[in-house]
């Protein structure tokens, strides 16, 4: 990778260097008939010169015998990222009236010879320079190494759908600090791409559906419930599913530790969202917000986003020695690239960590919590990708309390250490679009648990996400794909891939675009191990669909203690102007709590106004929590049994759950504090089960 040599890139290098390491993890003619226009899966007009699709053959339709879908999940792709990001960092359109040759363009920066293609020089997915030229010779890209061109071409998402993928959640992506650093075309908040990009998505569904003769009729569907998606499904097309992954999503930024929003911009911004489409969402990317903290990148990128972090927040991450198994990603040291820390302010370095201090600090606020129980009210699903393990921990058990299921790691971004709590409660797993080997292996580490739980394995493509793809492994590889070859289901085949006059070829290029997804499943099907893993792969649009139908059909318990008589052993006073009455733990209001006095043998109680079943109690505890307590019941508020008990609290959400039985009075009896104050409780949940 060589410096520019052009006046002035010093200071355009460091720049654009900190961009590179931010971005890396981010992430013709009229209409002529189309070949085979009897077919349905053929469209009676395309632009004309365009991409070919280099598939025969019929997508296969219907269900199983047992009724269940098939095909593959693409659960993580960004359709329209060119639109993000001010416009300019993804060169080249997903689709355009005038076809590929109008389409497939270079930025404006990039021509005459690529020169001026900083990003594109750093990230390595060329030597200085590259052709800009894209149709009809395509030399230079795209590539599996290339970062800044378009890869999610409509017939290239065609032929991924042709070669049996059934699934694809389209994250609408962008950041406003990134897109500050780039020559642009629109300005850099983050709400306004993400209505520019969903408005995007439907027009390439009306592109389509002209195609094919109008509305309905063509095979990339937006869907908005499961129901829908499964019938685009049985139909043999393609259901989308809108996502959003962002740093600032309803302009939630945080600056010097002050949160930008409130609980009603996060829910106008919720209802907005829903109303575009969107189903399910990071709550953050990249850069501690105001609803939760991230998981760290690493190495080099770990220290441009970090810098990229206190530039956009005023701060740069803080971390602990995580409190369980899991931990976040090890930060890059400071020392990495020097050039970053210039971008800095006078006196401001970038701080060191202690190399047994994995965890990010910050976990999931206050407002990120009222976040995503908005998310569940609506019955959206929560990608947990992203998250700090202790904002993710949070989320697990606010997703447990609820017994709600709709959570979702799309693209190998979570302690995998949690992939059980996600299939228990219902939720679905993707992994990143590694090698064939590489995904292969990574799919056996948790093979026994989607066999115990009946579910099957999704991939994340990140596809115009900047973060690198397969690269080639050879004509004379031992899992070559050898051309033409069957698609899974063996009812279509498939040739390589010819755009323009480019024709490419998995082996030698490497996942250069979406078009090449069959291929290297193909290559998985090859390798050791990886007809299994295919196989799973198939049942991927099955198990998402599950867990998005479960998700719309949950209904949250409701709290039989809501509004009912409580009362104390003892209540905090030494703040006359606070509130800590044992009342305070059942307002519906989680910036409010009961604290009692510093002792060790303290309870609060709720009188259930009569006998009602009991089977379940969710506590939501303040930093002042028991490690040892019990959940008591009673009859008549004098005599009481215990129904559970703990000398293990750990704090943040807990969930006792018991046989469920009659009882008028419910106790939680703090009989060990885990600190040195007393015990406080921001909310008391009670249900029959």
């Amino acid at each position: 990778m060589n410096r520019p040599t052009t006046r002035g890139a010093g200071g355009r290098f460091a720049v654009v260097s900190l961009f590179i390491a931010l971005a890396t993890v981010v992430f013709g003619a009229g209409p002529v008939p189309a070949a085979d226009a009897g077919s349905w899966w053929e469209p009676t007009a395309r632009p004309a010169p365009d991409s070919q699709i280099n598939v025969t053959g019929a997508p296969f339709k219907g269900t199983t015998a047992d009724g269940k879908v098939r095909g593959f999940v693409d659960a993580h792709n960004h359709l329209m990222s060119n639109e993000g990001f001010g416009g300019r960092m993804i060169c080249g359109q997903t689709f355009s009236e005038g076809g590929a040759p109008e389409a497939l363009k270079d930025c404006p920066e990039h021509y005459p010879d690529g020169s001026g293609a900083l990003f594109e020089h750093l990230t390595g997915g060329d030597n200085g320079k590259h052709d800009p030229v894209g149709w009809p010779t395509f030399k230079d890209w795209p590539a599996n190494n290339s970062l800044s061109h378009q890869q999610n071409y409509y017939a290239w998402v065609e032929r991924a759908w042709r070669g049996g993928q059934r699934v694809l959640v389209n994250d609408l992506v962008t950041n406003g600090l990134i897109c500050s650093l780039l020559p642009r075309d629109r300005g850099c908040d983050e709400m306004d791409a993400i209505r520019l990009e969903a408005r995007k998505s439907y027009e390439l569904q009306d592109y389509v559906d002209r195609m094919y003769g109008g509305p309905g009729k063509g095979w990339f569907r937006i869907v908005t419930d499961s129901a829908q998606a499964r019938s685009v499904i049985e139909q043999g097309k393609l259901a989308v599913v809108l996502g959003v992954e962002t740093s600032e999503p309803f302009g939630c930024k945080m600056i010097l530790d002050i949160a930008q929003c409130s609980q009603a911009d996060i829910d106008k911004g919720l209802d907005e969202l829903y109303s575009l489409g969107v189903r399910s969402m990071f709550l953050c990317h990249k850069f501690d917000n105001a609803l939760c903290g991230v998981r760290f990148d690493s190495g080099t990128t770990g220290v441009a986003v970090n810098i990229g972090q206190f530039l956009s927040t005023g701060t740069f991450w803080a971390t602990e020695k995580c409190a369980g198994a899991q931990h976040d990603n090890p930060i890059g040291l400071a020392t990495v690239l020097p050039a970053l820390a210039e971008k800095l302010p006078a006196g401001v370095s970038v701080p060191s960590y202690a190399s047994d201090a994995r965890c990010n600090t910050r976990g999931l606020t206050r407002l990120g919590e009222h976040a995503l129980k908005g998310m569940m009210q609506r019955g959206m699903m929560l990608e947990l990708d992203h998250m700090s393990v202790k904002a993710a921990g949070r989320a697990l058990d606010i997703l447990e309390a609820e017994e709600y299921p709709g959570v979702i790691s799309s693209h190998s971004w979570m302690d995998l250490d949690w992939t059980e709590r996600v299939y228990k409660l219902g939720g679905f797993v993707a992994e990143y679009m590694h090698g064939a080997e590489g995904f292969i292996g990574e799919a056996g580490q948790k093979a026994e648990l989607r066999k115990k739980y009946g579910v099957g394995l999704g991939y994340g493509t990140d596809m115009n996400g900047v973060g690198g793809w397969p690269g080639p492994v050879g004509a004379d590889a031992p899992n070559a794909v050898k051309y033409p070859f069957k698609s899974f289901d063996g009812g279509s085949v498939l040739d390589r891939q010819v755009t323009g006059q480019r024709t490419w070829d998995l082996n030698l290029d490497g996942a250069a675009h979406n078009g090449l997804v069959p291929d290297w499943i193909e290559q998985i099907r090859l390798t050791p191990g990886g007809p299994g893993v295919v196989g799973e792969l198939a049942n991927g649009a099955e198990s998402y669909l599950t867990t998005w139908k479960s998700t719309e059909k949950h209904e949250t318990g409701v709290n039989i203690a809501a509004g009912q008589p409580t009362s104390a052993s003892t209540s905090e006073w030494w703040n006359p102007f606070v509130n800590y009455s044992p009342g305070r733990a059942l307002d519906g209001d989680t910036g409010t709590r009961w604290a009692s006095e510093w002792s060790d043998d303290q309870w609060w109680q709720v009188d259930l106004g009569s006998e009602r079943r009991v089977g379940r109690v969710t506590l939501d505890w303040e930093r002042a929590y028991a490690r040892a307590y019990r959940i008591e019941l009673s009859d008549d508020g004098s005599t009481w049994r215990t129904a559970w008990s703990t000398d293990s609290g750990d704090g943040g959400y807990d969930t006792a759950e018991f046989p469920s039985q009659s009882a008028r009075y419910l106790r939680v009896h703090g009989a060990g504090r885990a600190t040195g104050w007393g015990y406080s409780l921001y909310e008391v949940k009670v249900t029959r089960s």
